[in-house]
């Protein structure tokens, strides 16, 4: 029983960083229709421009404290995602207003692969290091009940506390404030949320610079586990399985499938990986996606769509 516990928590924590990687495809999907392939991309490149910012500013500012650094570094790398939300919206999304989805789609396609090429041709393409101070060594809990307790990764915990607090902001954000309220008009119609005054070139800003913040802090997180390296984007595609099983216009969702698929992923792989060589978690994800798609394509909480003819 403390050996399953260890891996149930395990899957846990992996669950919430998957959750928050599918948070950037919600909100964009939930504010403009798009279903936002870049995100991955948006995770690598806000990742890479906190490690390398980190890097720089010691080097051509003399400065050493490790707070201090960090926070210069997150604080420059977010007006960068900022200004890469800006540019998004001016020179891609604004031009698409009321385009096929197919189009909006093959949009985001596009910026995938010049985030890709931008940043290693902006940072680099070495494995980065970020180190923000989450902790590294594990705590063992139950010891009086289980032989040997049940062994947690603190970095782990830390980050799912993390995300957990984000993703409480975002909600409290979409459900009570004047902007997270237009957000939703401005996905449920286009037309017709401008019709009624709604700007929307500035939530389109804002949608985009929410999800960089989010890619942002995804990106810390996952650089700080694996370090920063182009394998970071295809970890996040992670995501697409968790939004799937969610449903793509909802937040709760998001963090309910991210937690099914750590579960899922982690379980199968320890106790059927074994019968079947392994490797089950690689593609565990995906075939339950498959499964969703042809059962529940709306996903859990997602809205189904009728539309009369």
């Amino acid at each position: 029983m403390g050996f399953f516990l260890e891996t149930l928590i395990g899957g846990l924590m992996t669950g919430m960083l998957y959750s928050l990687v599918a948070l950037g495809f919600v909100l964009i999907f939930k504010a403009s229709g798009v279903f936002n392939f870049a995100q991955g991309a948006m995770v690598l490149f806000a990742a890479l421009a906190m490690a390398r910012f980190a890097e720089w500013i010691p080097r051509y500012t003399g400065l050493s404290g490790k707070l201090v650094v960090n926070l210069l570094a997150f604080l420059v790398a977010m007006a960068l995602m900022v200004a890469v939300a800006w540019l998004i919206q001016r020179l891609v999304l604004s031009r698409l207003v009321n385009q096929e989805g197919i189009t909006l789609l093959m949009a985001t396609l596009g910026i995938t692969y010049f985030l890709d090429g931008f940043g290693q041709t902006l940072f680099g393409s070495d494995i980065y290091k970020i180190d923000v101070g989450l902790p590294k060594d594990p705590v063992f809990l139950m010891e009086q009940r289980f032989q040997g307790g049940v062994m947690v990764n603190q970095e782990d915990l830390a980050a799912a506390l993390i995300a957990a607090a984000l993703v409480a902001a975002l909600t409290l954000f979409f459900r009570y404030t004047g902007t997270g309220r237009a957000l939703r008009a401005v996905a449920d119609d286009h037309q017709a949320a401008q019709s009624i005054g709604i700007p929307l070139s500035r939530i389109w800003v804002i949608v985009w610079s929410v999800a960089g913040f989010v890619a942002l802090v995804a990106g810390i997180i996952w650089g700080s586990k694996l370090g920063v390296q182009f394998s970071l984007s295809l970890v996040a595609l992670k995501a697409l399985p968790v939004v799937i099983l969610g449903g793509l216009t909802s937040v709760p969702g998001a963090i309910l499938g991210g937690l099914i698929i750590g579960v899922g992923e982690k379980l199968s792989e320890i106790y059927i990986g074994p019968s079947l060589g392994g490797g089950i978690e690689i593609w565990f994800a995906y075939v339950l996606a498959l499964v969703f798609l042809l059962v529940r394509p709306q996903g859990l909480f997602g809205e189904k769509i009728i539309d009369r003819v």
